[in-house]
């Protein structure tokens, strides 16, 4: 069978078509724009690949509960063109076939559990740290929705002592996302995080922030592993600071087989990157009712 996935981000649309055994047959990228430009191209190609069912991992926020009267609607994104706007509608309406759908961080969350390193987990977390910072959790082996879906990213963290940056998030100002993401490198250190990569002193204080959040997600979520992707963990010095400072602050506390292991524990996406349309296509799989 032919499963459509799209994984809609927010600089770029990537659409593809795979089977049940999780291979990609063929895939799209197309820049995200206004809806009024992009969902027609989504559609086309989406049209003319005689798929069975399609999964979306979308940006957000977006409403989860299939009794809202806004399911399927991207809600109070920053991207203001596409606030409030019903993307699951759009192709329910042309395509009449069934569909899957989950914040796009989700996706790769459930990309590595189906494919990935986190296959046969009953609980774990997936981080990516980029233009933001999003959390998707696998909690008693289904993904963590609640009242909405979790914002990880949005966590209220104190500053480190001597930090002077007043944060970068529209909302929180200090919360991990306005103290960590893309945007908050660029606008504290005045370059973006790939011209930083020789400056410790950067590096540093972002291990710092992420462990933070990350012990504190381990204390209260307990995920059995912790997969950290995004276009600012491809900072090769990054990952081993992250996983020195979450030593540092557990302090010895919980005593697991995972914790004995941080390098096994905290680890990077082991899809080459293509967690997040995997997720998708097991979004339309199971929307269709299939199993792996």
């Amino acid at each position: 069978m032919r499963f459509g996935a799209l994984e809609a981000g927010g600089t770029k649309m990537v659409c593809a078509v795979g089977n049940e055994r999780g291979e990609i047959l063929n895939r799209i990228s197309i820049p995200t724009e206004t809806p009024k430009i992009t969902m027609p191209k989504l559609l086309a190609y989406f049209q003319d690949q005689e798929i069975q069912a399609l999964g979306i991992g979308c940006f957000g926020p977006i409403d989860l509960h299939p009794d809202s009267e806004t399911y399927g609607y991207i809600t109070t994104t920053s991207k203001l063109a596409w606030k409030h706007y019903d993307i699951l509608g759009y192709f329910r309406r042309h395509l009449g076939i069934p569909l899957g759908f989950d914040t796009d961080v989700n996706g790769s969350m459930l990309g590595e559990a189906t494919w990935g390193c986190a296959r046969g987990l009953d609980t774990a977390l997936y981080m990516t740290v980029g233009t933001g910072v999003g959390v998707g959790i696998l909690a008693g082996g289904k993904l963590l929705h609640g009242m909405q879906h979790p914002e990880g990213g949005h966590i209220l963290l104190p500053k480190r002592e001597g930090d002077p940056y007043a944060g970068k998030c529209p909302y929180h100002k200090t919360c991990l996302e306005g103290l960590a993401a893309g945007p908050a490198i660029e606008e504290r250190w005045g370059k973006k995080a790939a011209e930083l990569c020789d400056q410790p002193d950067v590096w540093e204080l972002e291990a710092y922030y992420l462990a933070y959040a990350i012990t504190n997600y381990i204390l209260i979520l307990s995920p059995q592993k912790i997969i950290l992707g995004g276009g600012v963990m491809h900072q090769e010095q990054l990952l081993p600071l992250v996983r020195e400072k979450v030593a540092d602050m557990l302090g010895g506390y919980m005593q697991t087989k995972e914790l004995s292991d941080l390098a096994s524990y905290l680890v990077p996406p082991s899809l080459g990157d293509d967690q997040g349309i995997l997720g998708a296509l097991k979004l339309g799989m199971d929307a269709c009712g299939e199993i792996i």
